[in-house]
């Protein structure tokens, strides 16, 4: 029988070599022939196999042993033994550069890669997490079934109806504490007992053994068969257990928090302190510039003062000057606040920090306040620079006044540390602040002093000009088929009381129209049908009016157009329709805009006399009325109201003036009732006067409203050239604006 030594080497290993490591003569143990021969095992590893007796091999393989202690010793080729080798007996040597090789290819075994978490932390971690999972469970269990189960009750009750019941195991008597083993299954009045139960109320503990035999006496227990009383005095143990107890717990936490998935957990606790602001890179080349914002010609020359500082800081404090700490930007929705906002930001060519108002604001107490300060913190490490809060109402509302009306809430605690790091003991220099809002009135009036914001910019709905400017920028990404500078004249005198955001939808919803009519180029058509579309919505082709109801509606525009188009004091009207429309209109009239700032008497009763035209016109033609003039009547009494208590219009109330607040059913009045009662006497009699008025107006002119009527009932919408071609011009011209069919846009 015969057996193979195997060693691995990667070059050819000599009969010599092989003799030299058993210090004997390979031919003395009858090898005679040695031959070199790969043999895979292992991943292709070579083997130098020579043929041995079981003899030689035996004495071999004790010698080789001691060759590889000595060896691994010295840090050369390691031998290696293999009981099995395909049924065969083997012996193998490792050289140190196959020990790197192999421990190189085991570093990539993705299971032993050192950045993965180790599984024995992850066990132990889970382990904690449902042991403190399990207690919590248990606590929240005892909280629920309180009032099902005892755990403690007083002496007289124990007596009674647990001792002598036979349901107590073991008494335990400590230093001034008894504490009661129960039996399984114990009650007292319904309700289940814990496994120990305390006493209260009991005696002192030397007379608690004496007063328990004695119940057991009088009940004819025998003194051996009694209940089993223990006396322990381990106040010093005691101590030492829940001491090691408590370091158990707190062992277990510390550890549980040292690791690094909790860590990460518990960083985001830390991160909720930290602003969550927009960093705009002023060198990106990209952005909003001052020439992309349209109008606002007043508003960008202030701002531009700030980015001017901030480029060129010398000029102005050469002359002693400082910058003006803040800028608010107030106005209506949609004017464009935002819009300058990022236009200084693309301007100023410094860090522009910008954070929205309700990011300051949490439900865990404190983090608005933290989140100001490290808003400050940043923009003071980028020096010079600007912050700008968006809807700053948010965070900026006004405080309670009293001490009953006293609040320490989120918001207020968050206002008062933008009023310390705005102008506190610590003011940072070279920081701009800018904010907006469209709700100037809430603010509270230490944000609004001088100091802090420095600049109230208004930036108010479009003028005339301002919205041929607006139109014309916006227009220019259209494809048309004039000039961006004709539609834009025509437009702007369509759209009076339109915001900034109001116009570019307008521009972009005729786009889309025409795409939707698969048209090469923006049409005149398209731009109406915008119009039409941001006014009153989209028209309601499956519309339920009945014939009748049809007519009714037809009248009473008809009512508004022929009052506006006869008086005087009264904007122009512009186009009048009855198309319905998906916001629940079932038409509306069209006015353009007057550059009258000051509205005398006259206006104010003849813009109500305009509001009831729909009215008078039903009564007129059917006589009867509709639910169609709710809203108008509603405008009437606002505006009625107005002259009498704010603008001292009415002779019988006098030069008086209340605030809208102070006339609301919310709040205390400050008049009497007697005069409250006149002001509505005086309500209902300018009311009724624009009435009759009106009335009279409208039955004058009995044919022009049926004229109208009828081209409103066969063409559904009728433009300021129609209505003229109707009936006339209007009896006292064209009011001081220019003629609009000049600006209808001639196509070539």
């Amino acid at each position: 029988m015969q057996s193979f030594i195997c060693s691995k080497r990667h070059y050819v290993v000599s009969k010599k070599l092989v003799g030299s490591l058993f210090k004997y003569n390979l031919k003395k143990y009858e090898i005679f022939n040695a031959m070199s021969t790969n043999v895979n095992f292992n991943n292709q590893m070579n083997r130098l196999c020579l043929p041995l007796s079981h003899r030689l091999y035996e004495r071999g393989h004790k010698e080789l042993a001691g060759i590889r202690s000595l060896l691994l010793k010295n840090r050369l080729p390691r031998v290696y033994y293999f009981p099995n080798m395909h049924s065969t007996r083997g012996l193998s040597t490792t050289s140190a550069s196959h020990q790197q090789q192999s421990s190189t290819e085991s570093n990539k075994d993705p299971s032993k890669d050192p950045k993965r978490p180790n599984e024995y932390d992850i066990a132990v971690l889970k382990i904690l997490l449902v042991l403190i999972f399990t207690g919590f469970i248990y606590y929240m269990t005892l909280s629920s079934i309180n009032g099902v189960v005892v755990d403690k009750i007083s002496w007289n009750d124990f007596i009674n109806e647990v001792l002598l019941k036979g349901q107590v195991q073991e008494i335990k008597l400590y230093p001034g504490h008894v504490q009661v083993v129960l039996k399984r299954g114990a009650t007292y009045k319904g309700k289940m007992l814990v496994s120990k139960l305390d006493l209260y109320d009991f005696p002192e503990t030397k007379d608690v053994e004496e007063k328990i035999r004695a119940v057991e006496r009088h009940i004819g227990i025998k003194m051996e068969d009694g209940i089993p009383i223990r006396y322990i005095n381990m106040d010093d143990e005691m101590a030492i257990s829940e001491l090691i107890s408590t370091i158990i717990i707190l062992g277990a936490l510390f550890m549980l928090f040292r690791h690094p998935v909790v860590k990460n957990k518990f960083n985001i606790l830390t991160d909720l302190r930290k602003a969550k602001y927009t960093l705009i890179d002023p060198f990106a080349g990209k952005g909003v510039r001052f020439k992309d914002v349209a109008g606002l010609k007043e508003a960008k020359v202030e701002v531009m003062e700030f980015v001017d500082y901030l480029k060129k800081p010398e000029r102005y404090k050469k002359l002693g000057a400082k910058v003006p700490k803040g800028a608010l930007l107030l106005g209506p929705p949609g004017c464009g606040k935002t819009l300058l906002a990022k236009a200084v930001a693309t301007e100023s060519n410094v860090p522009f920090l910008s954070m929205n108002g309700s990011e300051f604001i949490e439900i865990v107490g404190g983090l608005g306040a933290a989140r100001v300060r490290n808003l400050f913190a940043e923009a003071k490490k980028r020096a010079p620079s600007i912050i700008y809060i968006d809807e700053i109402d948010a965070i900026g509302k006004k405080r309670s006044e009293s001490y009953a009306q006293f609040s320490t809430s989120e918001s207020e605690r968050t206002l008062n540390q933008l009023l310390v790091e705005m102008d506190g003991m610590t003011t940072a220099e070279d920081i701009i602040i800018l904010a907006s809002t469209n709700r100037a009135d809430v603010l509270d009036k230490a944000l609004l002093r001088r100091g802090r914001f420095d600049r109230h910019i208004l930036i108010d709905l479009p003028t005339l000009e301002e919205r041929i400017q607006i139109f014309e920028y916006h227009l220019q990404s259209l494809s048309l088929e004039g000039k961006p500078l004709q539609y834009a004249k025509y437009l702007a005198h369509l759209t009076p009381g339109f915001s900034g955001a109001e116009i570019a939808n307008v521009c972009n919803e005729a786009a889309l129209h025409a795409a939707g009519e698969k048209k090469t180029k923006v049409h005149n058509t398209d731009l109406m049908y915008a119009i039409d579309k941001v006014l009153g919505g989209t028209v309601k082709k499956s519309s339920t009016l009945t014939p009748s109801e049809k007519k009714v509606v037809v009248y009473h525009e008809a009512g508004h157009a022929i009052a506006a188009w006869m008086l005087e004091h009264v904007n122009p009207l512009i186009k009048v329709t009855v198309v319905p429309r998906t916001n629940k209109r079932l038409g509306f009239s069209q006015y353009s805009d007057s550059n009258l700032k000051l509205q005398s008497t006259e206006h104010l009763f003849e813009r109500m006399c305009v509001l009831l035209g729909g009215r008078v016109a039903e009564s007129i033609m059917f006589n009867k009325i509709s639910t169609r003039a709710q809203s108008d009547l509603k405008k009437v009494t606002e505006i009625a109201y107005h002259q009498v208590q704010q603008f001292g219009m009415s002779p019988s109330v006098g030069l008086l003036s209340f605030n809208r607040e102070l006339t609301s059913t919310k709040t205390k009045k400050p008049y009497s009732k007697k005069l409250g009662s006149l002001m509505d006497a005086e309500v209902r009699k300018i009311i009724t006067q624009a009435y009759k008025t009106t009335d009279k107006l409208l039955n004058d002119n009995k044919d022009k409203l049926v004229t109208l009527a009828e081209a409103l009932l066969t063409k559904e919408t009728l433009t300021y050239k129609d209505i003229e071609a109707l009936i006339g011009p209007p009896p006292f011209g064209k009011k001081d604006i220019t003629d609009l069919e000049d600006y209808i846009p001639g196509v070539e």
